[in-house]
């Protein structure tokens, strides 16, 4: 189970590391066309890109930290509860669980952004589609403000 939580935590800093970098690196015309459109997500996705300094430094520096070290912790305490079970005061088992935990990260970060850079487009337009089906409208509050002024 502590694998799965590990699995879980890496999978979910490379998915936000990838919508960071897409998200970057986005151009809002196709969007701006596909709202016209009424294609759904795509005014979502047009909000991300226009607030894209906020949203990459939220996907790709908290959400991207904070996983990084919750996975991290969650590869020594599966060292070390391994170290406890076999009863071995073993030190290359931490180093391997530890490289193992890094080299998945740093290799699905290499690899998703290499995929956001190249389908930054269909990337963003997926994401604006699950915030429409999940009903949550980005930026919504800033919105209404700047409406007001």
């Amino acid at each position: 189970m502590s694998f799965v939580v590990l699995a879980v935590f890496i999978f979910i800093g490379v998915i936000f590391d990838v919508i960071g970098i897409a998200v970057a690196t986005g151009n809002e015309a196709p969007f701006n066309s596909m709202a016209t459109r009424r294609q759904k997500g795509a005014p979502q996705a047009l909000k991300l890109i226009k607030n894209a300094d906020r949203v990459t430094s939220y996907c790709n520096d908290v959400i991207g930290d904070v996983t990084g070290i919750v996975s991290g912790t969650t590869a020594a305490l599966i060292a070390a509860r391994l170290i406890d079970n076999l009863s071995a005061g073993n030190v290359v088992l931490p180093l391997i669980i530890s490289a193992l935990a890094t080299g998945l990260t740093v290799g699905g970060k290499a690899i998703g952004k290499t995929l956001a850079f190249n389908n930054n487009t269909s990337i963003l337009l997926g994401v604006g589609k699950v915030l429409s089906f999940l009903r949550i409208n980005p930026f919504s509050k800033q919105d209404k403000k700047e409406k007001k002024t």
